[in-house]
């Protein structure tokens, strides 16, 4: 090789390893200058435009590099790399299977293509694969991970850890890593050192470094600030504003204001739940409501609802973040609802190419996405309050009442459970907590055993997603002095059945800093009075948010102390818990919190908002 050329290679790798990709693309065309069909420079503009999400660019310089050089098995696995980010899974996997053939003994390649079996769910094809990577390299960290995830997945959570354990004594400083391996800690209830290595956690957030993404932090911290932080590092990093569509036209005024929401989880899933009559009641004469849903179809009878309520309903699964832009930009959508924010198969890489004039964050993620291309998020007074407004990018589209959008037509089950069926004792009080594993963490579940305590018979149910999370728990209720017997464990059922479940419980305890979310409101149709102790966070405001909204201020308590004192006094004081009872009977139907009609009237009206400042040409601002 001409040495001027590999001085000239070389500073543009070492620009590449710095994300410094200017100064790599100059370097490049001075290689390209001297020597136009240089495979490693052709690859080096594919790296580059890869690491700017310009796929369609980067898919055309991995093919001429291949054309050049069709022996350069890292060119076919870049390539796959590609074809996977556009979600063309089976040209992917064909360049990886070039890629292994080429290179047997290149673990990144094998690693790539697990991670395309990943994507289309075949967890088990991706786990084989990821161990032949291992096989080959068995430091190799990120493989480790990949197999965590895919494990993950599977709900084999102690096997995942010990992925994560591995990966982390490796590589201490794996992007996502730390975050991803504590969450799993958290969902198996597993607690050793837990508070330490959440300070340590929250630390290098704050310090900008990309330890965690967004969502475990929701439930290990209540500061809004550091939730805004990590949101920052993570959408700049993995999701940053795609300026390949270019500018978006100004939309002229039609006869209707076109919605889009988009989501994977148009299905059994909470958010199809609570969305479901939204979509019915929405006005089809003002505005024109089109889906589009890039999850996997499940063909359950949710889907089937929403695809009939919405003007138009588009399986988008198998388009790319730019083509879902570009398709929306197509269909002229005025407002494109993001349903998921940064939770599992979220795409904010959509949002990132612009897919509308006005972008809006609702339902899916209770926090700021501190992205740019990101303009309102729907809220209420509870959960942002106007002091707290500066934790988060988005501008806040204030609702008057919950922004928690309900569906009445939820069944609650004529099933007339027994105690003994669901293994209650057949006397005693009983607390219940229905949320997730990970939402449970030492502070909250030592003050559920002092309320145990305090409150003679009672016992503790609980939701039972994993058996090492019941062991875990049942050891630490040992630990303060709790009979484990007194925590009860409540098995997976379907909806309509584990509403009426709910009817066996006496008071519903929340979880803190992560409250329940659609857990709340599902106790509270069937008739189950909540108790909450709200922070600062977004996520530990909205069970508060429902409480206002069905008229049982009561219920919020601010204090660690005030929280375990009002669920004692409940505990021990069956007229006053009787009382609460009658006054949520009363209240379910007449006031907000379910009235699905006037909510969709007051999320129209932010909407006609938001689309009237756009028209006006005036920046996004709170609203009311």
């Amino acid at each position: 090789m001409n040495p001027e050329i590999g001085s000239l290679l070389n500073q543009a790798l070492e620009a590449l390893r710095n994300s410094n990709l200017e100064t790599a693309e100059l370097y490049l065309k001075q290689v390209l200058s001297l020597e136009p069909n240089n495979p490693d420079a052709l690859r080096f503009f594919g790296v580059v435009a890869a690491q700017s999400a310009q796929y369609e660019n980067a898919k055309a310089f991995f093919l001429a590099t291949i054309k050049v050089a069709p022996e350069y098995a890292v060119a076919h696995s870049n390539l796959g790399n590609v074809y996977t980010k556009l979600r063309q899974f089976d040209q992917a996997l064909g360049a990886y299977e070039e890629a292994t053939r080429l290179d047997p003994q290149n673990a990144e390649s094998w690693s790539n293509a697990g991670v395309a079996f990943f994507e289309l769910k075949r967890f088990e094809e991706a786990i084989a694969l990821y161990e032949k990577a291992l096989a080959i390299d068995p430091n190799y960290a990120e493989a480790l991970c990949n197999k965590g995830n895919a494990l993950d997945e599977l709900k084999r959570y102690e096997e995942a850890i010990g992925c994560y354990e591995q990966a982390l004594s490796l590589n201490p400083n794996v992007d996502w890593a730390a975050g991803v391996w504590m969450y799993l800690k958290l969902k198996v209830s597993a607690w050793e050192n837990l508070e330490g290595n959440i300070q340590v956690l929250l630390a290098k957030v704050a310090a900008g470094e990309k330890v965690s993404n967004p969502f475990p932090l929701l439930a290990m911290s209540d500061d809004p600030m550091i939730h805004r932080q990590a949101s920052a590092i993570y959408a700049h990093d993995q999701f940053p504003a795609n300026p390949a569509l270019g500018l978006i036209p100004k939309h002229p005024k039609g006869e209707k204001i076109r919605i889009g929401y988009f989501s994977a989880d148009f299905h059994n899933h909470a958010t199809g739940y609570l969305l479901a009559e939204l979509i019915e009641l929405h006005d089809k004469n003002q505005f024109e409501f089109i889906g589009i849903s890039f999850g996997l179809s499940q063909g359950d009878e949710m889907r089937t609802r929403l695809e009939k309520s919405f003007d138009q309903f588009i399986d988008a699964s198998a388009m790319s973040d730019l083509e879902i832009a570009q398709l929306s930009r197509n269909l002229k959508i005025d407002i494109a609802v993001d349903l998921k924010g940064f939770t599992q198969n979220c795409r904010a890489g959509i949002f990132a190419c612009r897919a509308a004039p006005i972008q809006v964050s609702y339902l899916g993620y209770p926090g700021t996405m501190s992205a740019n291309y990101m303009d309102y998020l729907i809220a209420d007074k509870t959960l942002i309050p106007k002091e707290l407004q500066q934790a988060y990018s988005e501008k806040i589209a204030y609702l008057p009442n919950s922004y928690q959008v309900n569906d009445r037509k939820r069944t609650i089950s004529d099933r007339d459970f027994t105690r003994a069926e669901l293994g209650l004792p057949e006397q005693g009080f009983v607390f219940c907590s229905f949320n997730n594993n990970y939402k449970i963490l030492p502070a909250i579940f030592e003050g559920w055993m002092r309320i145990l305590k305090a409150v003679e018979g009672s016992v503790l149910w609980l939701y039972e997603d994993n058996a090492a999370a019941v062991h875990h728990l049942r050891q630490e209720a040992e630990k303060q002095g709790v009979n484990p017997s007194r925590l009860v464990f409540a098995k997976n059922m379907l909806l309509a059945e584990h509403l009426a479940r709910h009817r066996l419980a006496d008071l519903f305890i929340d979880a803190f800093p992560c409250n329940a979310h659609t857990t709340a409101s599902d106790a509270l149709w069937a008739g189950l009075p909540v108790l909450t102790l709200m922070g600062n966070s977004f996520a530990s405001r909205v069970a508060a948010s429902l409480l206002n909204a069905i008229g049982l201020p009561e219920l919020i308590t601010h204090t660690q102390e005030e929280y375990e004192s009002l669920a004692i006094a409940l505990g021990n004081n069956p007229e006053k818990l009787a009382a609460l009872k009658q006054k949520l009977v009363n209240n379910r139907l007449t006031t907000r919190l379910f009235d699905t009609p006037q909510f969709t009237k007051d999320l129209e009206q932010a909407y006609v908002q938001m689309f009237e400042r756009y028209q006006a040409d005036q920046p996004p601002e709170n609203i009311e």
